[in-house]
């Protein structure tokens, strides 16, 4: 289903559950290049607009293992990218578990600088209130090691050819200098083991920055020649789908 950006958004915050006094954890997926963080910051936003309750961004970007660690396969290996691009002990223990299910909600938001690879062991804890939406970016969400922790999850459905071209514009590197074999080969590793499209809430198309595609759940309406009877609604857990009876 095609629809404006915004109204995309809208109908995405009005499907985060509520879970009383536990935080809700939000997972934004999809590859590389797919426009997770403008799309999380963009969903943060309209939640901000539209729930009382707080909302937390964090990415999963800020948990990274150390060069060493990530590069360990050797710098163009799928498999490393795949395996060892992100410290997951440290994501569940700093964001997964005080932030999950009866935690204590006092986490921290990062836990290693990029930039300088230093393991940041002084990040400040801050404390969740109650109810609080937290909303994460990143590409690997829907791994064993993480699929279980969401109460919501959204797949961006982009190409590799379009991402492609985000990250050159992004990153400002020459085609030459990109290291698809090791990037792109390691997320198609995760699309094929992990299938995160089938295990995702909802996965948008994200490839046009004005329009959304809702791909997942699918929404429509059909007619239906039944016997008398008024028109009621069925709730599936993938899709919903509203009935129309008319008489015969």
């Amino acid at each position: 289903m095609e629809m404006p950006r915004d109204q995309l958004l809208s109908y995405l915050t009005s499907k985060i559950p509520h879970s009383g006094t536990d935080c809700v954890l939000v997972a934004v997926d999809g590859r590389d290049g797919a426009g997770k963080t403008v799309f999380a910051d963009e969903l943060a936003g309209k939640c901000r607009q539209t729930l009382s309750s707080d909302v937390i961004r964090i990415s999963i970007d800020d948990f990274h293992n150390t060069r060493e660690k990530r590069y360990c396969r050797g710098p163009k290996s799928p498999e490393g990218f795949y395996l060892d691009s992100y410290d997951y002990d440290q994501f569940r223990s700093h964001v997964l578990e005080p932030l999950g299910p009866n935690g204590s909600r006092k986490f921290r938001k990062r836990g290693h600088d990029l930039l300088t690879d230093r393991v940041i062991e002084d990040e400040p804890e801050a404390e969740a209130k109650p109810g609080s939406v937290v909303i994460v970016d990143g590409i690997f969400l829907h791994r064993p090691e993480l699929e279980k922790a969401w109460n919501m999850s959204v797949f961006l459905d982009v190409s590799a050819e379009v991402c492609a071209q985000r990250m050159l514009v992004r990153d400002g590197s020459a085609p030459q200098l990109v290291p698809t074999d090791r990037y792109f080969g390691g997320q198609k590793m995760y699309l094929d083991t992990c299938e995160p499209e089938s295990k995702a809430d909802f996965v948008v198309d994200n490839s046009r920055p004005d329009v959304a595609i809702l791909k997942k759940p699918i929404l429509y309406e059909f007619e239906m020649v039944r016997t008398p009877g008024s028109g009621r609604s069925i709730r599936m857990a993938d899709r919903d789908i509203v009935l129309h009876h008319t008489k015969t």
